[in-house]
């Protein structure tokens, strides 16, 4: 379905950068929210949807001790190859249209690491906190681990079936290119369901009297640059989000933006990992680790090394 048929919005040129979405399963609830997302994004901006299964091989006698398995049939790859299947056909009967389906055997983490560096997908989505075939297969910390591993955007979801699509976007921005693709990939995501949106730039106030004046200066070219990166998103998400510098916390304060709304599972998180602010006082070093464990609602992570960045960059010239 064409997005604007909906929405009223129409596709930003940025949209062009999504052309492949590869959805990582374990059969988890968590999951399957996690692939209707995915299904959602892929259908509203033409990418191709893939999905991947990764499963892992433990022989009988490898259990951990004091652990006395029951069932060893999760363990083959014919069950495997079932949850793959039944995911898959889950997908197609809401709508969603799968180009590929992918079962790698291999740890969790590694396993989808693996397959990005060979399918080089635009965007990685993920459940979080998900439990696989009989409660064993966990997508619950391989979401964090993933997301900070991962040289392309990671969107973690979470929040329960009211949690998807999002109605807010709320983009922690530090001033760097990462913030900066991460804010303006949310944001295209965000315009595809009629979200509004928050740009948030946390700083820290110089201890030294004799700093005050330098900085205040500084800060005025900040709200400036601010202002700059909100009129850009809005660009893409279809409306003015709110720009607000504001001291404190960087993750306290995107979290903070992110509960204000009627229901913050509904918030879309972006950040851009390793960023640092001007003069190291606008920190979102590791705000992408507190925010992937303490939010509500669903977290996008675009890391600087990612070919988003590069293509951002380009696109700026």
């Amino acid at each position: 379905m064409d997005p604007r048929e909906k929405t009223g919005h129409e596709v930003p040129e940025v949209g062009m950068l999504i052309a492949r979405v590869l959805v990582a399963t374990d059969g988890s609830e968590g999951a399957r929210l996690a692939g209707r997302a995915a299904a959602d994004i892929a259908s509203r901006t033409g990418a191709e949807l893939h999905l991947v299964h990764v499963w892992r091989l433990v022989p009988a006698h490898a259990a951990y001790p004091g652990v006395m398995w029951t069932d060893y049939s999760y363990l083959s790859e014919d069950e495997a190859r079932r949850l793959l299947k039944r995911e898959a056909a889950g997908i197609a009967e809401s709508g969603g249209r799968i180009a590929g389906t992918h079962l790698v055997q291999d740890a969790p983490a590694g396993g989808i690491l693996g397959l990005c560096r060979r399918l080089r997908p635009d965007l990685l989505v993920l459940g979080s906190r998900g439990l696989g075939a009989l409660g064993r297969l966990a997508l619950g910390s391989v979401s964090e681990a993933v997301a900070h591993r991962a040289g392309w955007p990671v969107l973690v979801v979470r929040g329960g079936e009211e949690a998807w699509p999002p109605r807010r976007v709320v983009v922690g921005d530090d001033g760097s290119q990462a913030a900066a693709a991460a804010g303006e990939l949310a944001a295209l995501i965000g315009g595809l369901f009629g979200a509004e949106g928050v740009v948030v730039r946390a700083f820290r106030s110089p201890r030294g009297a004799g700093e005050a004046g330098e900085f205040e200066e500084a800060l005025y070219w900040e709200g400036q640059a601010l202002e700059g990166r909100a009129w850009r998103i809005g660009k893409v998400l279809g409306s003015r989000p709110v720009a607000r510098l504001v001291e404190g916390d960087a993750a306290a304060e995107i979290l903070r933006a992110a509960a204000e709304g009627d229901d913050e599972r509904r918030s879309l998180v972006a950040v851009g990992s390793r960023g640092l602010g001007a003069a190291g006082r606008l920190l979102l070093g590791s705000v992408s680790t507190k925010l992937l464990r303490a939010a509500g609602g669903s977290v996008l992570v675009c890391p600087q090394r990612s070919p988003f960045v590069s293509r951002y960059d380009e696109g700026l010239a």
